[in-house]
């Protein structure tokens, strides 16, 4: 961490005044080698985001999450409330790949692939940017009075925030209860889904107050990553940092001077110009080290870089390193903490693969009746079941039938029908009865062995308990 005398700072978030107000933050415009780069991720990543729901794959919508059908798609595969241990494996891997990912590249997640990010710094403010100007601008305007050059771009500007909001929240729509269902609500009219619209506007309402208003405080107080963050770093984390070793030097920090020798004079390379602190969407001074509202979004380093550019000095005063580097000269190393959390990594994506190959394609449950007990018929003991069978497929299955396995002399009847049909995405359910010979009973509760068949093809095996008469000694 850089030598610091005065720590005050990190007493309170540098968006938040004094007084508890709000401080607005005027970001400068970035350009530059990362800036172009990120663009070039991000807009490929909103791309991703717009269309993925979308896009069918064998029928099934590419990304579905409905928590309110339990239906969820993921990448074209269907997943049911079944499967919801994968769903607990796949939050492991995704909390060890970002610890992972945090110890090892700090907040880098935030600054390039992050919607909120992408969203605020490649769409909304580059429209600001468009209709108010660059930073000057934005602060003269801000002081302004309210009059009609003021109100005509604040209304331009709101408006189209507004449109955006709305396409963002359809899409957010889309990926909850399904594209097919966000469609029907536009062709036969938002008033005959009036559930789904007042939720289409309370998202828009969400996400035009994040993007017009609460912007960067979402990074700063909503999202906890950003404390996460600093619990997870160590000195031999990769971030962005300022070199305070080339930048300090001896004497500290100073303007520059045309024609001085700075390394004579004992001055650093930081020519305090305030650029870095400028072009920051987050308002921070990166050159008092790494800081939890720090996005890790480079903006600084193109900055930085054009201003040692224009006075003949080295670029990359400030960089990705870690303290290490900086303090010590030390590269880029996994750390026996990074080999350990690779190491659980790897377990539970092998874990996760497996599960998934052995996944079936149809699940069965066959449960007795609550409260029902047995029948005695002539020499045979019968039970009433409820079956449950669930086609994670994306095709149907139309001539389905139960095998009694063991014990073997047993017979399985179904209730109103000779075989099961179910359709792709669909359960259905129903009742059977399991007739077995009393003599074949050795116990009262015995585990009975069933398997499922699609015309002569094993699709499954299960099994369940039948109760019978206690078998006296």
């Amino acid at each position: 961490m850089i030598p610091q005398h005065d720590e005050s700072f990190r007493d309170s978030i540098n968006t938040i005044g004094e007084g508890g107000k709000r401080v607005w933050i005027f970001p400068k415009k970035p350009s530059g080698w990362f800036y172009n780069k990120r663009k070039v991720v991000s807009y490929l990543l909103l791309i991703l985001l717009l269309v993925s729901p979308f896009i069918k794959v064998n029928g099934n919508q590419f990304f579905l999450f409905n928590v309110i059908d339990r239906k969820f798609n993921v990448f074209g595969f269907p997943f049911w409330p079944q499967d919801f241990y994968l769903v607990v494996i796949a939050l492991l891997i995704c909390i060890v790949f970002v610890t992972l990912f945090t110890v090892s590249f700090g907040r880098i997640f935030c600054g390039w692939i992050c919607p909120q990010t992408i969203f605020m710094e490649m769409v909304f403010r580059r429209i600001e940017y468009w209709i108010d100007g660059d930073r000057g601008a934005q602060m003269r305007l801000a002081r302004q009075a309210w009059d009609a050059h003021k109100i005509k771009k604040r209304a331009l500007k709101w408006f189209i925030f507004f449109i955006i909001s709305f396409i963002i929240a359809n899409v957010f729509l889309a990926y909850i209860i399904g594209s097919d269902a966000v469609f029907q609500m536009i062709q036969e009219g938002p008033f005959n889904h009036l559930g789904r619209f007042i939720g289409l506007i309370i998202f828009t309402g969400v996400f035009f107050f994040v993007f017009t208003w609460f912007r960067e405080q979402v990074c700063v107080i909503a999202c906890p990553y950003g404390r996460l963050q600093g619990v997870l770093l160590d000195t031999k984390s990769t971030v962005v940092a300022y070199d305070y070793v080339r930048g300090e030097a001896t004497l500290g920090r100073a303007k520059f001077k045309k024609g001085q020798d700075r390394k004579q004079s004992g001055l650093g390379d930081c020519i305090d110009c305030m650029q870095c602190v400028n072009v920051c969407p987050t308002g921070i001074d990166i050159r008092n080290g790494t800081q939890l509202e720090c996005v890790n979004c480079t903006a600084c380093i193109d900055e930085c870089d054009h201003m040692m550019e224009a006075v003949n000095l080295p670029k990359g005063l400030i960089r990705y390193a870690s303290e290490d580097e900086i303090a010590k000269g030390e590269k880029f190393k996994i750390t026996l903490r990074q080999k350990g959390y690779i190491a659980i990594l790897s377990i539970l994506i092998g874990l996760m693969v497996g599960i998934l190959f052995l996944r079936t394609d149809l699940e069965a449950t066959v449960l007795r009746v609550a409260g029902q007990g047995f029948t005695h018929v002539n020499d045979s003991i019968s039970n009433m079941y409820s079956y449950k069978v669930v086609n994670k497929t994306s095709k149907n299955y139309n001539n389905l039938h139960f095998n009694l396995v063991d014990p073997s002399n047993g017979k399985i009847e179904l209730i109103g029908s000779d075989t099961i049909k179910v359709s792709r995405d669909e359960y259905t359910q129903g009742v059977l009865i399991i007739k077995i010979p009393q003599y074949d009973l050795k116990t009262h509760n015995t585990k009975v062995h069933l398997e499922l068949f699609q015309n002569d093809t094993l699709i499954q095996r299960t099994t369940t308990n039948f109760l019978g008469p206690r078998v006296l000694d």
